[in-house]
Parts: structure tokens; C-alpha cells; sequence
């Protein structure tokens, strides 16, 4: 870990605070390691889906209604409906 200067108290599930204590006893680092990384890794994709729509700001919008009828015209996607639940798959 990075010579981390400020602290934090952080409430854990106990079910997701017994999974830190095992992966950080069967890896060699510490639960602070653990969640500094996730935290990271979750800030980059943040980060990296705000360059993206930055990127296509200008780009023409079209309706979700009109993109599955150009899905379906196409034969891109099929839909399944289990339990009253729409489930769209995509080829």
C-alpha cells in the first residue's frame, strides 16, 4: 500500500468483513490493502465512463424504443420473458 496518510472508519456487513479478514490472511496484505484497491479500481472505471461520455457528448441521441426497433430489424438482440420479467440478449 501507498504511505497513506488519513483514516477512515468504515461499517462492514459482518458476512463481507469475515470474506476481508480470510483473502487478507490467505494473501499477504491487509484489509486496508484490500479496500484501498477495490476504491481505486472503482474510481478508474468511474473515471473512465465520464471520459467516455465526454467524448460522445456530441454524438445524435436516439430513444430507447427506436434502438430496439433497429436491434430487432437487424436480428441483434431476442427477448425472453420469464415470470412476467423482460430479459433482452444481445448477439
Amino acid at each position: 500500500m501507498p504511505n497513506l496518510s488519513k483514516r477512515a472508519t468504515v461499517y462492514f456487513d459482518p458476512v463481507i468483513h469475515s470474506v476481508l479478514k480470510v483473502k487478507a490472511v490467505e494473501t499477504p496484505t491487509s484489509i486496508s490493502d484490500i479496500i484501498d484497491k477495490a476504491i481505486r479500481r472503482e474510481l478508474l472505471e468511474d473515471e473512465e465512463d465520464l471520459r467516455a461520455f465526454k467524448e460522445r457528448v456530441s454524438e445524435p441521441t436516439i430513444s430507447y424504443d427506436k434502438l430496439l426497433t433497429v436491434l430487432k430489424r437487424r436480428g441483434n438482440f431476442f427477448v425472453i420473458v420469464i415470470k412476467n420479467k423482460f430479459i433482452i440478449i444481445f448477439n
